[in-house]
């Protein structure tokens, strides 16, 4: 694997920057997170690999979907948390750099790639989709969720989590601490990030280059719809 794993995503998550209001935020957030990437596992025996998957906290879910799930996440804790966590599940496989990097070509049916671009410069995510069509089948599908559109911006952002957390029913302890707390923490570690953005035209353009008939589907993978969601196959 060529590209180097990005310092501004091993710091931001290294870093203590917990955008989770409650519990009850972090759960539905995988849970919705779980019942979207479901959706897009092709078969009962299909390869999967969820590509720096953080907590993976619906990996059961999506597992008991497919043939067999691999977990990769660059952040050695998370890595060793997983492992703690599914090391009595048959069908998921925590992977290490190394594992990631020998799995074999053209063996995958399905890669996810959810809120990973936009820690990545545009050089990473290139060399990424480079990764991807290697170890995709013919056929096989790339899922790139959670795309920041230039035009998105962390009040946009604020809002869709004010909607998540009124329809998941944190509203109020939601908003006993997020003017004061999380949007001021959010917007200062997005700023100091640097977050890459993508219009539509450069994502297609991105993954059509590699190898990938691409669209862009209707529903962004989780609660935050005002980011975009694409399907990339292999051909």
């Amino acid at each position: 694997m060529t590209w180097r794993e990005s310092l501004s995503r091993r710091d931001f998550r290294n870093g203590g920057h917990v955008l989770y209001l409650n519990s009850r935020h972090r759960a539905l957030y995988y849970a919705d997170i779980g019942k979207d990437v479901a959706a897009f596992i092709p078969s009962p025996d299909a390869q999967v690999l969820d590509y720096a998957c953080g907590e993976a906290l619906a990996a059961d879910f999506i597992a008991a979907k497919c043939g067999r799930l691999y977990l990769y996440d660059p952040i050695p804790k998370i890595e060793s948390t997983l492992r703690g966590r599914t090391k009595a599940h048959p069908g998921i496989t925590v992977l290490n750099r190394a594992q990631l990097e020998t799995l074999p070509d053209s063996s995958l049916d399905l890669m996810i790639c959810n809120s990973v671009f936009q820690y990545l410069s545009r050089e990473e995510c290139a060399a990424l989709v480079a990764f991807a069509a290697a170890k995709l089948k013919l056929g096989g599908k790339l899922i790139v969720a959670d795309i920041i559109p230039p035009h998105v911006d962390a009040l946009t952002d604020s809002w869709a989590l004010v909607e998540f957390a009124y329809r998941g029913g944190f509203l109020f302890a939601a908003l006993r601490g997020i003017a004061a707390t999380f949007f001021r923490r959010y917007r200062r570690a997005r700023g100091r990030i640097g977050l890459t953005t993508f219009a539509i035209p450069d994502m297609q353009r991105l993954l059509a280059t590699r190898g990938f008939e691409t669209r862009r589907v209707e529903r962004n993978i989780g609660p935050n719809q005002s980011r975009m969601t694409f399907v990339g196959k292999r051909v």
